[in-house]
């Protein structure tokens, strides 16, 4: 397999898993599918991480990593 064609199959993989994270957070329901409503939250939790509130971007990641970290956790003793 050609290196662009293997650096664009693992691109696509990766795009396939952010989307699925949208989706186990219950994004999409949440905002009844509307891209501009996502793509809004996105542009805004970027913007917290650019240091445009009170809080520390690193406190921010470490408080979603936990919140992330605790979902996993769930699912993998609910299977």
């Amino acid at each position: 397999m050609r290196d662009w064609a293997k650096a664009r199959r693992e691109r696509t993989h990766h795009l396939i898993e952010l989307g699925g994270l949208v989706q186990k957070a219950g994004l999409v329901d949440l905002t009844d599918d509307d891209r501009a409503t996502l793509l809004g939250a996105f542009l805004d939790i970027a913007g917290q991480l650019q240091g445009s509130n009170d809080t520390a971007p690193v406190d921010l990641k470490t408080r979603w990593r936990r919140a992330g970290l605790h979902a996993f956790d769930r699912d993998r003793e609910q299977d």
